[in-house]
């Protein structure tokens, strides 16, 4: 059996950087046995694996696998998926941008394809369900010893431990700069002890030029020891400084750098629509390569 696969770079311009993923346009003739296995033999943070949608009123499903486990949402892989399948011609591209509908786990995912020269080149996507935010957090020290840092090194009286979800939930982590996020070393008996699955760490010092926040996501326990670039925590992030921003009506933006501690730079583009002081939609955008 022979199944056309690409591979793309996303959240980057540039090839190798940002975020491997491999996509199966047409998934139809894979049995279902294989999908994780094939996931697995990639060992890329994602792999898609696309469908006829259920809804004709759609565009196609899509499925998204890590190496250790099947996700409902995750951002990279819809960004990547959506321009990789109008680069291929699978989905006819208007002239500046294209609107698609994506069927994943957790709902239909609407999708702004926009191209740059008559090519796809970036994607935005708008997350089927709005943050749900949990206060009960694990305690300050123990998640310091979690990332082998010190309790001072997090700023957790600026920015506070908080779970937000847009599917599944991220455990958000301030530290104080850049040179607290380089030196983090996840300690996985301690994640495990804590039963959290994905931890994203951020600073507000930033390096590259109109950029907001430094970040990094660690999810071991999936599988995915570190990732260049998660949209899907970029959209729950959204929510969670959204949530925070004195603005009551509005749009707000924040532009963040993933993946350099791992030589694979990554942008993200992420904003969040506010009415009467309630987070009302997020989006999450960045650009892709395609690289086979």
């Amino acid at each position: 059996m022979k199944v056309k696969f690409y591979t793309c770079d996303v959240f980057t311009r540039s090839p190798f950087g940002g975020n491997q993923l491999a996509v199966f346009p047409d998934a139809s003739s894979i049995p279902e046995a294989q999908l994780q296995s094939i996931a697995k033999e990639f060992n890329f943070s994602e792999t898609t694996f696309v469908y006829p949608p259920k809804n004709p009123a759609h565009t196609r499903q899509v499925r998204i696998f890590t190496p250790g486990g099947e996700l409902p949402f995750a951002g990279h892989p819809t960004v990547g998926t959506a321009i990789t399948l109008c680069i291929i011609g699978d989905v006819n591209v208007t002239e500046n941008e294209t609107k698609i509908i994506l069927e994943e786990g957790v709902g239909p995912v609407p999708v702004t394809v926009r191209s740059e020269n008559g090519i796809p080149a970036f994607a935005q996507l708008t997350a089927a369900q709005l943050p749900t935010i949990t206060e009960t957090v694990p305690d300050v020290e123990t998640v310091a010893a979690m990332l082998t840092l010190s309790g001072e090194e997090l700023a957790v009286s600026k920015y506070p431990l908080q779970f937000v979800s847009v599917g599944f939930p991220f455990l958000f982590v301030a530290v104080k700069d850049r040179a607290s996020i380089a030196c983090i070393r996840v300690n996985v008996p301690v994640m495990e002890q804590l039963k959290l699955k994905e931890v994203f760490v951020f600073t507000d010092d930033a390096e590259q030029k109109d950029f907001h926040f430094r970040a990094r996501m660690f999810a071991p326990l999936i599988g995915i020891p570190e990732d260049p670039a998660t949209g899907s925590a970029a959209a729950a992030f959204a929510g969670y400084l959204a949530a925070k921003d004195p603005i009551q009506n509005g749009t707000v933006r924040w532009n963040i750098e993933q993946g350099f501690e791992m030589g694979r730079p990554s942008l993200l583009f992420i904003e969040a629509d506010k009415q009467a002081g309630t987070v009302t939609g997020v989006r999450v955008g960045g650009n892709a390569v395609m690289m086979t």
